[in-house]
């Protein structure tokens, strides 16, 4: 169920960055992490998700990276430490000692980074597609990363007709590719820095997903162009308690192409484990 985005919040970490975000309902914590992408945003990815989760009873509380949505933009590396201690001094801002962690893309890493360097912070991973399980080269084979790159982000050449044909590769079907998307994303996309995008490093994870014992929960479409399928079976083979949803007829973005089996299943793991 989509709703009309509550009131923008905003909190500012020890390190002076400053960082947009939406809290909904009461109850066990859950971060949504957002992915990569020109315009991309928090709300914007998890606003068919959020009010299921708070009707059945957890806090939701989704914050735009930095780099993205109407959060700070700095210029600088964009590095998997600096999400994850950005997420982390977020939390402690906010008091949350343990939370769920709900990852798409590059969220997805960010969530596997702090299940790794803070476990004792983590109760559940529940992840979409999530990056840091390939090499740079394997990524930029593509599709889709190779369109969302091809153009620089500040060129005359990357207009909302462009964004439009890379969002479509998106998802398996364009429907959900509408004007309206167009014209928020894009408003984000004119205030966002290329540095998030030529400077962002994010390493290959695989080694060190043995260390992760926290309980995962994950997805992946069959259609996805951006991050190869065969991370859901590099997860479930190095997690010591992975388990993965695949689906046919499906993109990048799960969480909104099928969100009642997305929403249903992610709540239902939440309570039982």
């Amino acid at each position: 169920m989509s709703l009309p985005k509550p009131e923008d919040q905003f909190l500012t970490l020890d390190n002076g960055l400053t960082l947009q975000y939406t809290a909904m309902g009461e109850g066990h914590p859950v971060i949504f992490l957002q992915g990569s992408g020109p315009g991309a945003s928090g709300w914007i990815n998890f606003r068919h998700n959020a009010q299921y989760f708070v009707d059945q009873g957890f806090q939701v509380i989704i914050p735009d990276l930095p780099g993205f949505g109407y959060s700070d933009k700095p210029e600088l590396d964009y590095t998997l430490d600096f999400f994850v201690e950005t997420v982390i001094g977020f939390a402690d801002k906010l008091h949350l000692d343990k939370f769920a962690l709900v990852g798409n893309s590059l969220g997805g890493a960010v969530s596997l980074g702090l299940a790794l360097a803070h476990p004792e912070r983590t109760s559940h991973l529940l992840m979409m597609a999530p990056g840091g399980l390939e090499d740079k080269p394997v990524y930029f084979q593509m599709e889709g990363i190779q369109a969302m790159t091809g153009v620089p982000l500040n060129s005359p050449e990357f207009t909302p007709a462009y964004l439009k044909s890379v969002l479509k590769l998106i998802v398996h079907d364009p429907k959900h590719i509408t004007d309206e998307l167009i014209e928020e994303r894009f408003k984000v996309l004119e205030t966002q820095t290329p540095s998030v995008f030529t400077r962002m490093a994010i390493p290959n994870l695989t080694d060190q997903l043995h260390k992760i014992k926290t309980p995962i929960l994950g997805f992946w479409g069959a259609q996805d162009r951006f991050c190869p399928i065969s991370g859901a079976q590099t997860m479930v083979e190095h997690c010591d308690n992975a388990q993965f949803i695949t689906l046919s007829q499906c993109g990048h973005w799960v969480m909104i192409e099928y969100p009642e089996l997305f929403n249903e299943a992610c709540v239902e793991f939440l309570k039982k484990n």
